[in-house]
């Protein structure tokens, strides 16, 4: 009968750990929630009007772009640039769209043969973006977030 009670007294006496509750953070919560999903990625890109009837994500994507470059090209096409010589050249702008849906340009990569021929390209391109429609910036997990991207706009002047 003691070995008995010596062994009752024995597991209660070491199993207490298992009825203790560990403390949890929201700190700790939120800091393991952050390194689980993927910063790069948002769950709906940027947005015109235009586009939200699309419904895949890429088709949306693509819409957005499309709709940049159309304006783009369109504004190019009014000034009626006259060159000396044939401009063929893809440019890159690296555009940031912010959580309120602002448009910002943070750089445009221009060959230098594109620069001789139509000097006022750079602020061109600035002006045409000045024209695009009402922009809803993405969402990431239900809040509108800062995206950045590369939008290729080729010109080609004969």
């Amino acid at each position: 009968m003691n070995r008995i009670v010596c062994l009752l007294i024995l597991l209660f006496a070491t199993s207490c750990n298992y009825f203790e509750k560990k403390k949890v953070y929201p700190e700790d919560l939120l800091e393991e929630e952050l390194q689980t999903f993927n910063w790069n990625e948002v769950d709906t890109y940027p947005t015109f009007t235009d586009c939200e009837y699309m419904t895949s994500k890429e088709d949306s994507k693509m819409c957005f772009q499309n709709t940049l470059i159309t304006n783009v090209n369109r504004y190019l096409e009014a000034q009626n640039l006259v060159v000396s010589n044939d401009v063929n050249d893809t440019i890159t702008l690296k555009i940031k769209i912010d959580n309120l849906g602002l448009l910002e340009i943070e750089s445009i990569n221009i060959q230098p043969e594109t620069i001789q021929e139509i000097p006022e390209i750079d602020s061109l391109l600035r002006q045409s973006l000045q024209h695009v429609p009402k922009i809803f910036p993405a969402i990431k997990r239900g809040q509108q977030v800062t995206t950045a991207f590369e939008l290729p706009v080729i010109v080609r002047i004969d």
